[in-house]
C-alpha cells in the first residue's frame, strides 16, 4: 500500500481546493477550510512539513482514502 509522506501546507491546500473545500478563515497560524457536506472543518497549520498524522486526520474528516489522496496529488 502506498505511504503518506509529510507535505508542505501549500501543496495540501491545493489538494483541499481540488476536492471542493474553501478557505473559511485563519486563526493564528492555522487555516480553516470548509465544505458543505462535512460535519467539521478541516484545519491545517502553516508549517513547512505537515506531519503525517495531520494529513491522515484531515483525510478521515474528508472521507477520502489514501489511494484517492495520492491519485489527486499526482494530478496536481
Amino acid at each position: 500500500m502506498p505511504r503518506i509522506a509529510p507535505i508542505h501546507w501549500r501543496i495540501f491546500e491545493k489538494f483541499l481546493l481540488a476536492v471542493g473545500c474553501r478557505l473559511e478563515r485563519e486563526h493564528g497560524d492555522h487555516r480553516i477550510y470548509w465544505r458543505n457536506d462535512l460535519k467539521r472543518p478541516v484545519v491545517i497549520p502553516r508549517e513547512d512539513q505537515l506531519p503525517v498524522f495531520v494529513v491522515r486526520n484531515n483525510l478521515r474528516v474528508l472521507g477520502i482514502s489514501v489511494r484517492e489522496y495520492l491519485a489527486i496529488l499526482k494530478d496536481l
